[in-house]
């Protein structure tokens, strides 16, 4: 399909363009500074594309799809690697619910490890380890321990103990209702411990590498590992087994959350996976205009044509199920959600636990200081943002949630 211009082009000088699909909504200066960085690196390909979510992130612009040519930026994948969406449909109706949705909410939390226990080092991990993580975690180890052998500090890491376990932050679970009232599970998690080590790693070695290879870098984060390099071969198996580890991750937290629905839910029910289990920190090779690049979304989404895919609002707004439209411009991307407006520390600033109950009003949440940066109006507008994004994606299914747990 011919690719509607509904989004911004503004020239880098010493770069190639950005092209950025926010009419409409807000970007802060910062990012746009840093996105300009991102586009002066020579490795670059065509153009940098931003999505409406965008906002100023660590190395990289939250938001951003960056096409590079035989070389990674591991900054710009990040350091949770693989973080993504998974999402189910149900076949039961709203109307299947408890009318008191505190005892499903409690079932989920005890069911998935999550947040961080008052003086724990270690937040959300298996204290015992289930039989279906310990399967799991059998099919992954062999590939770990060979990435191991060449990085020996990534073996002290807790991958065996977070698989199946959904963190801190921004990460939830969440039971929704779509347009029918048909019921959904959803979450959104991804490489835990493991890929913060692995990425933490290289983005380290890559610093390393450019201090002597790379001169002149518009920003040092924005150190990248060249194909033929010595440590590249290494990050790309390494990336590799880190999405694969978090899309695992993501599969035994789902079935985690229906058998514990089954336990409170008195209706028998069947589970779909209705959308894919999509990454939005990922890279991966692909082919764009003619010619062979690695992608790196980072908080950005695949929207081939025809491809199904997850954004988020916040906790109170609304999320959506959508298929992508394949627009070449965009590197067959979409955003990742709503996208912060503001952080953590300023939202805790601003606003109150009163403030957080009255945003969440309807939703069966914790409503304490310990989520106030995740209060929705941290956040830009979902709407907003769906409307800037209209030729990237279309809406298949408008969740609104009913439970939320949060790390």
């Amino acid at each position: 399909m011919a690719a509607v211009k509904d989004y911004e082009e503004q020239a880098v000088e010493g770069g190639v363009p950005l092209k950025m699909w926010t009419r409409g909504v807000p970007v802060e200066d910062a990012a746009r500074q840093q996105l300009a960085n991102a586009a002066k690196l020579p490795i670059v390909f065509r153009h940098v594309a931003a999505m409406p979510d965008v906002h100023l992130g660590i190395g990289a612009t939250v938001g951003s799809v960056i096409p590079t040519v035989r070389a990674i930026i591991p900054a710009a994948v990040g350091v949770d690697i693989g973080c993504g969406m998974i999402a189910a449909r149900t076949t039961l109706s709203a109307a299947d619910l408890p009318d008191n949705l505190g005892p499903l909410r409690s079932a989920i939390e005890h069911a998935v490890p999550h947040g961080r226990a008052p003086g724990s080092r270690d937040p959300g991990a298996w204290r015992d380890i289930p039989p279906p993580v310990d399967a799991a975690w059998a099919a992954l180890a062999p590939e770990f321990k060979e990435i191991c052998r060449s990085h020996p500090k990534l073996e002290k890491t807790n991958q065996r103990t977070h698989l199946g376990t959904l963190g801190t932050g921004n990460h939830f679970i969440e039971v929704c209702l779509d347009e029918t009232d048909a019921v959904w599970f959803m979450l959104h998690s991804g490489s835990r411990g493991v890929g913060n080590a692995i990425g933490t790693h290289f983005i380290e070695l890559a610093k390393q590498d450019a201090m002597r290879h790379q001169a002149n870098l518009p920003d040092r984060d924005l150190a990248y590992l060249e194909e033929g390099s010595r440590y590249f071969g290494d990050y790309v198996r390494a990336v590799g087994w880190a999405q694969k580890f978090a899309a695992t991750n993501r599969e035994l937290m789902m079935k985690a959350v229906v058998a514990a629905a089954r336990k409170v839910i008195r209706k028998p029910f069947e589970v779909q996976t209705e959308a894919v289990n999509c990454h939005h920190n990922y890279v991966q090779r692909e082919r764009h205009f003619g010619q062979d690049v690695w992608v790196t979304r980072k908080g950005a989404v695949s929207a081939r044509e025809g491809e199904l895919g997850i954004i988020p609002g916040s906790m109170g707004a609304r999320s959506f199920i959508v298929r992508g439209k394949g627009n070449p411009e965009s590197f067959n991307s979409c955003s990742h959600g709503a996208g912060r407006k503001m952080s953590r520390t300023e939202a805790k600033r601003r606003f109150t636990v009163a403030d957080q109950r009255a945003a969440t009003e309807g939703v069966e949440c914790r409503k304490d200081k310990d989520v106030i940066d995740e209060i929705p109006h941290a956040y830009k507008d979902i709407d907003a943002v769906m409307a800037a994004q209209d030729s990237l994606v279309e809406v298949v299914h408008t969740l609104r949630q009913v439970v939320c747990v949060k790390g």
